[in-house]
């Protein structure tokens, strides 16, 4: 199973991500988490990374698919994967794509989350309260200034992602507003039929 899980940030991807790998065993995979693990280990591609990195600039996509493309062929991958913050733009979609058919592989479903993003700003000071409640450090972008540059970002760049799948017949529309028990449910009748 090959997942992307798209929608503006506090929309609740990380969460049921979390939710899909622990019922369906496979691996979410954070393209920042990639980064870092690749620049850390020192791979061909990680030390591509690096220079850029160092130079202030940011990574290019072919960087990113480079990574990405390695990071699926480790074993853990081997049943399928949630991909989580990429792709970001129709650039890497189109990138995305063919580095899978490269593979003989495919995505099985994109799944976007829809919200009133008015709302969002309230869910994530709530999650900031229940994290620091818990002892917890607070996230960086759980900041409401912050979060609403993120949502800014989301709207400019990442939106236009969604109709690019919907013309590939991916695109699931989920609303994202629900319970988390509800949303979960709704991905697993979408998985379903995948």
């Amino acid at each position: 199973m090959r997942l992307i899980l798209l929608g503006p940030p506090g929309a609740g991807k990380g969460t049921q991500a979390q939710r899909l790998v622990a019922r369906h065993g496979i691996c979410q995979l954070s393209t920042g988490d990639m980064l870092r693990e690749a620049v850390r280990n020192g791979t061909p591609v990680g030390v591509r990374a690096k220079e850029v990195m160092d130079a202030g600039q940011l990574v290019s996509d072919d960087i990113v698919i480079d990574i990405v493309s390695d990071r699926i062929e480790e074993a853990d991958a081997a049943k399928g994967f949630i991909l989580d913050g990429f792709p970001r733009t129709v650039a890497q979609a189109v990138a995305l794509d063919e580095m899978l058919k490269a593979k003989g592989h495919k995505l099985d479903a994109v799944i976007e989350f829809k919200v009133d993003q008015n709302k969002l700003v309230d869910r994530i000071m709530q999650r900031a309260k229940e994290t620091e409640a818990r002892g917890e450090p607070v996230r960086k972008d759980d900041d409401p200034v912050v979060f609403k540059t993120r949502l800014e970002a989301f709207n400019r760049d990442t939106a236009i992602v969604a109709p690019y799948y919907a013309e590939r017949g991916l695109l699931v529309t989920i609303d994202g507003m629900q319970p988390i028990d509800d949303v979960a449910q709704a991905i697993s009748e979408v998985l379903e039929t995948v």
